[in-house]
Order: structure tokens, then C-alpha cells, then sequence
């Protein structure tokens, strides 16, 4: 046999090997994909019969309470019944292809999800018989201790899960295959609709920390919960005074587009022992930072912010604590 016969045949056995690797990380990631849609069926199930089901029968709850509860929830158990049916046969492409069509209802669920846990909380407080009903269905074997407020942050949760799982199938399909294009295009739906459910939340959390903050402060004069503001980080820094006076600690908030300085309202005040007042608001779009030491292993650090009427030296004893203020500020001022 010549070199160049032996060569060919190596190339063609590690070519198979790979294909043989990508087939058996293929098939164990579709069993998997299988088994934990199987499971999350089995949840979503228990919301869908003992709660919507039910309560739609009863009318213990009106219509619109119900849809504001729940959402697409049904819709979504429907298409995960389907798509389950299609992984029992090995129908993977055309099942994955179906099922991305339905993916607009995790963004609605996702949109809606806030509200519906306000509901929920409201009629557990008014709704007697409601309080009743959830309570008898929780202890129910099939819950296994879970409540209602368990199971319905689930889609969000697979929803996730769908995303790396697909792309692990990705990843191990040739692209010479059939299903290569329908994984692919799946991939690129769930990303998309992933990083809209993304957006919801961070939106979310970003509007608890502006209210957060805006009721630490004492009375209503600055106004923190604005549209378009983000809130990056607060902290304590030391403030070095231009004359000769003593440091002062203040706590300071830092937003996309200003900067809070604050001090501790007097502890035996009988309203505001805990809250902050507002000294200074400075507008970061006037600001220039600059590290005036602190750019080696040194003890701490010291910022200088200076805007359009006032210069501020910012201190601290912690180097790693100035230094992510600084860079924090730097990437705000941008």
C-alpha cells in the first residue's frame, strides 16, 4: 500500500471518529433535551390542571384576574406537548422548527410575569375563597411541597435551558446534514427571543434599585425614578475638603446620567433615622474623571470629579474599591 493510500484512510477514519463523536454527543444531548421536557411538562401540567382548569370552572376568580394570573401559560404547555411528541419519535428538526414558532409567548410571559405575581398577591389578601382553594391544591402529593409561586417562574427558567441545549445539538450536528439549517435557525430564535426575556428582567430589576434609592432618600425633591435612567452603584466615599477641614464620609449614588452625593439623616430623628439627605446632584454628562493616585499597589486611592462649577476629590482606603469606582464613572461619563 502506498503512502499517500495510507494517508487517505487515516484522514477517513478520523474524519468517521469525529462523526461518531458528534452523533454520540448529539443523541445524549436530544435524550436529555427529552427527559427534562418530559419533567417540565409534568410541572407545568400541575398549574395547568389544578389551578387554571379548575378555577375556570369555579369562576372563583374573573376572567380578566385569571388572564393576568396565569397569561399564555396553557399556550405554552401546548407547544411543549407538542414538542415533546415530536422527541418521542427522533422528529428533532421539523419538532424544534414548529416549536419556535410559538416562542413570542415566553416574551408575553415573561412581560407579564411582574404583574401576575402583584394579582396573585392581591387576591391572596381579598380573595377568601382563593386563599382557600390554593392552599387545598398545594398540599395535593403531586406538588410535593412546591406552591403556585414555585412553578410559575418555570417557563423563564426553560426557556434558558432550551438555549444551551440547543446549541449543544448545534454543535454537534454536521453541517452537511439536513437538520444543520433547522438547528441553526432555531438557535438564532431562541437567542433572540432569550435576550428580549433578558431585557424584561434587567428593566425590572433596574426600576426596584430606582425606587430603592429614591426612598432612602428623605422627601420627594430629587427625583430618582426617571424614564431612561440606569442605576450602576453606590457606595461610601471619603470627601476631601479644598480647605483644610476634615474628611467627610458620604454615600454616593451613581446613575447613567447623574451623580448623588448624600449624607445619614440624624439618628434620633423621628421620621428619618435611616434615611439619607441629598447634598449634591451632579449631571455626568458635565463630568471629567481622573485618577490622582492609586494607579499602583498602594494603600487606596484618591478620584478627582471635576464638572462645569465644582471639583470633587474622592477618597478611599480600599484600592479595589476606587479603582471600580473609577472605572465605573469612566464608562458612565462616556
Amino acid at each position: 500500500m502506498s503512502d499517500s493510500s495510507f494517508l487517505f484512510m487515516a484522514g477517513t477514519n478520523t474524519v468517521e471518529e469525529q462523526r461518531a463523536r458528534w452523533e454520540r454527543k448529539r443523541s445524549r444531548t436530544a435524550k436529555e433535551l427529552l427527559e427534562t421536557e418530559h419533567k417540565y411538562l409534568g410541572q407545568l401540567d400541575l398549574v395547568v390542571t389544578f389551578f387554571v382548569t379548575i378555577l375556570k370552572a369555579k369562576g372563583t376568580l374573573k376572567p380578566a384576574v385569571l388572564e393576568t394570573i396565569f397569561g399564555p401559560l396553557e399556550s405554552i404547555y401546548s407547544a411543549s406537548h407538542v414538542l415533546s411528541l415530536h422527541l418521542e419519535r427522533g422528529n428533532l428538526g421539523p419538532g424544534l422548527e414548529n416549536f419556535c414558532q410559538n416562542l413570542e409567548l415566553y416574551g408575553h410571559y415573561a412581560e407579564n410575569l411582574e404583574q401576575a405575581n402583584k394579582t396573585l398577591k392581591e387576591q391572596l389578601r381579598k380573595n377568601k375563597s382563593f386563599r382557600r382553594f390554593k392552599k387545598l391544591q398545594e398540599t395535593r402529593p403531586q406538588f410535593q411541597g412546591r406552591k403556585l409561586e414555585d412553578l410559575l417562574p418555570l417557563p423563564l427558567q426553560r426557556l434558558h435551558q432550551y438555549k444551551h441545549f440547543l446549541r449543544d445539538l448545534l454543535e454537534n450536528t454536521s453541517p452537511d446534514s439536513a437538520e444543520y439549517q433547522k438547528l441553526a435557525k432555531a438557535v438564532k430564535s431562541i437567542s433572540e427571543v432569550s435576550q428580549w426575556v433578558q431585557d424584561i428582567i434587567h428593566k425590572r430589576e433596574n426600576s426596584l434599585q430606582l425606587l430603592r434609592v429614591q426612598k432612602l432618600l428623605k422627601g420627594q425633591k430629587t427625583q430618582v425614578l426617571t424614564p431612561g435612567r440606569w442605576y450602576i452603584r453606590e457606595g461610601w466615599l471619603l470627601v476631601v475638603p479644598s480647605k483644610g477641614e476634615e474628611l467627610k464620609r458620604r454615600m454616593f449614588f451613581l446613575f447613567s446620567d447623574i451623580f448623588i452625593a448624600t449624607k445619614p439623616c440624624h439618628p434620633l430623628h423621628l421620621l428619618n433615622s435611616n434615611k439619607l439627605a441629598c447634598q449634591a446632584v451632579y449631571p455626568l454628562h458635565q463630568c471629567v474623571v481622573d485618577k490622582v493616585f492609586g494607579h499602583t499597589q498602594s494603600q487606596g486611592g484618591l478620584l478627582s470629579l471635576s464638572f462645569q462649577h465644582k471639583t470633587l476629590l474622592l477618597m478611599s482606603s480600599d484600592q479595589e474599591d476606587i479603582n471600580d469606582w473609577y472605572q465605573s464613572l469612566t464608562a458612565a461619563v462616556r
